[in-house]
């Protein structure tokens, strides 16, 4: 060890063996690092970062038994280690942000992608053992309730750069088997998550699924033409575009934009 520094003693946790078994190789060839627990679970993960106690987390954010937010929050603050959350959704990297976490590794990751944000978690670690400030631990606790509100902006990963689209801006998102297609009005945006995911962490109270295939961004909603039974035809956005609700959605299509059952239908 360099000067007789103890060694940065880190906690590695991904639901995937082989991504465990990857994160695992790539901390233990770096000098002066060593691994002090792994875990597969969020439940295993707490238990092993109360017994070891380690220096930096490296958290994966969807897994089962609690995900990476969930053990963060069961975690005491005074073994609360420096976070670097490791996750293949992109959707989780502005949660990242929102909760204060020191960096993310948005897989699929490079070593030397890897070994920025370890150089950055071993900054800080040094900083910490220094009596220096807490101040981004103590961002990271009171972050943590942030990470949970809606998103406000959602992540789109084009060309190897991530772009953030505003969601008040987006109109509509259609589902595409495992994959969502984002409308704005002068784009369209595809983006590997469901449509279910995406439903659970955008606003409830501006976006609503119309169809199984569909959710609608009603603040967009420009007119609503009633068909028959029980459907609507809704014109989204200032290019007038067309989307058609479904028959079992009637009700909280009409709750939500306001709509008598008494309107008469027009096909």
């Amino acid at each position: 060890m360099r000067g007789g520094a103890s060694p940065l003693r880190v906690v590695v946790v991904d639901d995937e063996p082989l991504a465990l078994a990857r994160l695992r190789a790539l901390v233990g060839a770096e000098q002066d690092v060593e691994v002090v627990g792994e875990a597969s679970n969020g439940a295993d993960a707490v238990r092993v970062v109360l017994a070891s106690k380690p220096d930096v987390l490296m958290l994966d954010v969807e897994m089962p038994a609690g995900d990476g937010f969930e053990v963060l929050r069961a975690l005491p603050a005074e073994v609360l280690p420096v976070v670097v959350f490791v996750t293949a959704w992109q959707q989780h990297a502005v949660r990242a942000f929102e909760a204060q976490a020191l960096d993310f590794l948005l897989k699929p990751y490079d070593r030397e992608r890897f070994r920025a944000a370890l150089g950055r978690a071993r900054e800080q670690v040094r900083l910490l053992r220094r009596g220096g400030s807490s101040a981004r631990q103590e961002a990271l606790l009171s972050g943590l309730a942030m990470a949970e509100a809606p998103l406000r902006r959602l992540p789109v990963k084009e060309d190897g750069r991530i772009r953030f689209i505003d969601c008040a801006a987006i109109t509509h998102i259609e589902a595409e088997a495992n994959y969502a297609r984002v409308h704005t009005a002068g784009s369209q945006h595809v983006l590997r998550e469901t449509l279910t995911r995406l439903e659970e962490r955008l606003d409830a109270r501006r976006f609503l699924r119309v169809h199984r295939s569909v959710l609608v961004n009603v603040d967009q909603v420009r007119e609503a033409e009633p068909l028959t039974q029980g459907e609507y035809l809704l014109v989204v956005g200032t290019a007038g575009t067309a989307v058609r609700t479904g028959r079992s959605h009637r009700a909280r299509v009409e709750a939500a934009l306001g709509l008598g059952t008494d309107v008469p239908t027009s096909r």
